[in-house]
């Protein structure tokens, strides 16, 4: 045999398909968060107690170093509270296979800016099914990015070229 095949039967067995993606982040968009961008986010449901809880945590941290300056205190930031919502939001998605892992991390920064990579399984194995439950994730992804005060990273554009000569050069 010369040709190569793939195995399947795993995936037609555990009726799950493995989703493994990753969002790149605008690392210039990463930052601490402010008291009113966490009372913002208080406001998503599936946040309230992860903020109150890191929150909490990051207090008996910080307790000893109350002399310090904020550079040398943990603190919040966005990139760190959008993870957690990623893997909220999937742990309550319908389409996301619950008995299966689900992992959302930083993978290592790259030119293309910072890999959020999610890993978890679809509950059908059915392709056109997959892709639908895998688009659905990362559309609301994107669209709920600034709302974190985070952006896309997205390689500069012949429109984005065109608006900075615009802007640089006036008509």
């Amino acid at each position: 045999m010369t040709d190569t095949f793939k195995n399947w039967r795993g995936m037609s067995n555990s009726g799950c398909r493995r989703m493994k993606r990753s969002l790149f982040i605008d690392q210039s968009s990463v930052h601490f968060m402010s008291d009113e961008e966490q009372q913002k986010l208080k406001d998503f449901l599936l946040l309230d107690q992860y903020l109150n809880a890191k929150n909490s945590e990051i207090e008996e941290f910080n307790k000893h170093l109350s002399n310090q300056s904020r550079y040398n205190k943990r603190r919040l930031t966005n990139i760190g509270t959008f993870r957690a919502y990623v893997e909220f939001y999937l742990r309550q998605h319908k389409g996301i296979a619950q008995n299966q892992t689900i992992i959302v991390r930083q993978l290592q920064p790259t030119s293309q800016g910072l890999p959020l990579e999610i890993y978890a399984f679809t509950n059908t194995i059915a392709w056109v099914s997959y892709e639908a439950i895998q688009s659905d994730i990362f559309d609301h992804l994107i669209a709920i990015l600034p709302e974190f005060g985070l952006r896309v990273y997205q390689a500069p554009s012949g429109h984005d070229l065109q608006r900075l000569t615009a802007e640089i050069h006036p008509s």
